[in-house]
């Protein structure tokens, strides 16, 4: 992938860029291979991949310069604000989008934020597009909500410029830190959730709700999990740290007793939609923290299927499986390392096979998906 930022030092946010695909992949294979060395190697399936750019559909641009020129990318390490609306891993649709909110920066009176001098309004820019429809949801993250008024005022225009723009909204977020958003989201629109859709399976986003950030990936990891599953024969699972139901909802057919554990209250909202929308009667998805609610019940289900955030499940979730012992774990990591500090950690278990998703090219990081088996 050609990148005139990284070439100029600019911006070096994709670390490996000057290695060819197959390198990338190898390096990635070896990494896992080497947290793993127990296992023989031929459980570790063929690595998949996807296209090496415009593959991302979300977008989070720092907002910097003046009122009049915003500059919507990064501020680098050298603390130099660059423009990233050209950047190769987004579609062709994200730069149209660009190329009008600049303008309306200036037209609703949106002064970036300045981190030395605390002053300002409009800290970032989140751009989500759904994979299935092409819509975008557009998020303004604001300090303060005192040009609320001035932003709905002149979202008409840009309503009329770009007609895709599905979901609008703005997310108060008034510390002065290196923290995306905050809690207050206000909707400009009358719809609230962006609709995407994966092997059959409708997906609903919502404003803070987690989602893959690579489509074309995740679609293969999610069809690649319901292959696993359904060789497997089994009639209940649990779907811990599910999001918004994406692996869960792959995996349960008509007659499997699914319940499905996160604790954004969002996220969850989206995974009920979408089992109402495929008719599954036998699902049941909830609001709470995973580790405690699984620890909680004495009652197992045939797979206890997880996909925690970067932390790995932890030694209580681990022990908890050792004594309970469900016939099968499905385990989705997007960080390797406390993947396999978790395999060590559990006891009884034999792993049946191992594949790496390269979700993040051109970077050291990978998703991986593993199939555990009760001894």
């Amino acid at each position: 992938m050609h990148c005139e930022k990284y070439l100029a030092g600019e911006c070096l946010s994709c670390q490996w860029l000057e290695l060819s695909p197959e390198q990338q992949i190898s390096r990635k294979q070896n990494h896992l291979q080497s947290l793993l060395p127990s296992l023989d190697s031929s459980l570790f399936l063929t690595p998949i991949t996807g296209p090496a750019e415009a593959f991302r559909n979300k977008a989070k641009m720092v907002v910097s310069g003046s009122v009049e020129k915003p500059i919507l990318g990064i501020v680098n390490r050298d603390g130099v604000a660059v423009s990233l609306t050209e950047c190769p891993l987004y579609p062709a649709e994200f730069s149209q989008v660009f190329a009008q909110l600049i303008p309306f920066i200036a037209r609703a009176g949106l002064t970036p934020y300045n981190i030395e001098r605390k002053r300002g309004e409009l800290k970032y820019i989140l751009l989500t597009q759904s994979w299935h429809t092409k819509q975008f949801m557009l998020r303004f993250v604001l300090r303060s909500d005192k040009k609320i008024a001035q932003l709905q005022n002149a979202l008409p225009w840009l309503q009329e410029k770009l007609p895709q723009l599905a979901v609008i909204t703005a997310n108060i977020q008034p510390i002065h830190m290196a923290i995306l958003e905050g809690e207050q989201e206000i909707m400009f629109t009358q719809q609230h959730v962006l609709r995407d859709e994966f092997n059959q399976v409708p997906l609903f986003i919502r404003p803070q709700s987690f989602f893959q950030t690579n489509p074309i990936v995740a679609s293969q990891l999610y069809q690649t999990a319901r292959e696993w599953v359904k060789a497997l024969n089994i009639t209940s699972l649990w779907d811990l740290f599910c999001g918004v139901g994406g692996f869960g909802l792959h995996c349960a057919d008509k007659t499997t007793k699914l319940t499905g554990i996160e604790i954004s209250a969002p996220a969850i909202e989206c995974a009920r939609q979408s089992a109402q929308e495929l008719g599954l009667q036998h699902v049941e998805f909830q609001a709470l923290d995973s580790t405690n609610f699984a620890t909680s019940r004495d009652d197992i289900p045939d797979l206890v299927l997880v996909n925690p955030p970067r932390r790995g499940i932890g030694k209580n979730l681990c022990t908890y499986l050792s004594d309970m012992h469900p016939e099968y774990i499905l385990y989705s990591s997007c960080n390797a390392q406390t993947m396999a500090q978790d395999f060590a950690l559990l006891s009884g278990y034999q792993v049946c096979k191992v594949q790496l998703f390269d979700m993040f090219p051109h970077t050291a990081h990978y998703e991986v998906l593993s199939l555990l088996k009760r001894k």
